[in-house]
C-alpha cells in the first residue's frame, strides 16, 4: 500500500512513517507534503494512495481543507481514505473533519498501537 503523510514537522512525517512499520502496516511507498497544496499537488499528478494522513494545523492549507479539497476533486482521488493525526481533538474538530469527509482520526501523541488500532481497517 503506498501512503501520503501531510505535515509541515518533517520529523513528524518521521515519526509517522515509522509508527506505521513499527505497527506491522506493509508500506510500499511513503510519499511527504508539508501542506495540503503540496499534497493537492501530488494527487493531481498521482491519485495511487491506499491512505491519506494529514494533519490539522499547516500552513498554505490545513487538513480541514485538504480534506475538503480531495473530497470535492474529480477522479479517484476523491474517494482515498483519510485519517486526522492531530492534537485537534475536541469534539467540534473532531465532527468538523468527519462532516468534511474525513474517515477517522488519531491524536498525537499516538503509540504503533493506536496507528494499528486505528488504521486496520484501511490498510491491508
Amino acid at each position: 500500500m503506498r501512503v501520503l503523510i501531510v505535515d509541515d514537522s518533517s520529523v513528524m512525517r518521521k515519526i509517522v512513517s515509522r509508527g506505521l512499520r513499527q505497527a506491522g502496516f506493509k508500506i510500499d511507498d511513503i510519499l511527504e507534503a508539508g501542506d495540503g497544496q503540496q499534497a493537492m499537488n501530488i494527487l493531481a499528478k498521482d491519485t495511487n494512495f491506499g491512505l491519506i494522513l494529514s494533519d490539522w494545523n499547516m500552513p498554505v492549507m490545513d487538513g480541514l481543507n485538504l480534506v475538503k479539497s480531495v473530497r470535492a476533486s474529480a477522479g479517484a482521488a476523491k474517494t482515498i481514505p483519510i485519517v486526522m493525526v492531530t492534537t485537534e481533538g475536541g469534539e467540534s474538530k473532531v465532527q468538523a473533519a468527519v462532516e468534511a469527509g474525513a474517515n477517522g482520526h488519531i491524536k498525537k501523541p499516538f503509540t504503533p498501537e493506536t496507528l494499528k488500532d486505528t488504521l486496520g481497517k484501511f490498510m491491508k
